[in-house]
């Protein structure tokens, strides 16, 4: 294990750990799932992280996720190698965070199966570069199992992610992000 993978692991588990002695009820995970898919011509431009770390208050809604950058998988090594060295420039902003709330936390009833609408608002920073996020997603209980979901865009330029003139036809303007977290109870 890397350096830099040991530190981000220490830091998260140190956040959870502040995290769960003031929340009632914690759900976490570190295999979440993010795909984003910025596919602007012929080509796909889709990659998967499949080690997001997750971690959800029931009682307050606050939710938070964490991923490397490097951690996406491409079907290319090639696209894998442009997109962190050339476009999100792992080396220098190495994780992606979002902080935010479920702002209808009240609505939802995570102790009774059924899918619930969420509303979520927090802050998304890639790239060194953080903005606000707004999007509707899903908060799935089933068995006392909690899955959380979501799917926005964001405009690549709003987060400083330049795309050459040699390939701007191939890449979109905008990327669209897919979370699906499958949450555990951490009481």
């Amino acid at each position: 294990m890397t350096m830099l993978r040991r530190m981000f692991t220490l830091a998260l588990f140190l956040t959870a750990v502040a995290v769960q002695a003031q929340a009632q009820d914690l759900h976490y995970t570190k295999t979440g799932k993010v795909y984003f898919d910025c596919t602007g011509g012929v080509e796909k431009i889709e990659a998967t992280n499949k080690s997001v770390v997750c971690a959800l208050d029931t009682k307050s809604g606050n939710v938070q996720f964490s991923l490397l950058m490097k951690g996406f998988e491409f079907e290319k090594a090639l696209m894998m190698e442009h997109f962190n060295e050339n476009y999100v420039e792992s080396d220098l902003h190495p994780k992606a965070e979002f902080t935010g709330k479920i702002t209808n936390t009240a609505e939802i009833n995570y102790a009774k199966d059924g899918t619930y609408s969420a509303k979520v608002q927090g802050k998304l920073k890639i790239h060194g570069i953080t903005r606000d996020i707004a999007t509707t997603g899903k908060v799935v209980v089933q068995n006392g199992k909690i899955t959380v979901q979501a799917e926005f865009s964001i405009v690549l330029e709003d987060y400083k992610v330049a795309i050459p003139a040699l390939v701007k036809d191939k890449i979109s303007k905008n990327a669209r992000i897919i979370v699906d977290c499958f949450l555990e109870s951490k009481k």
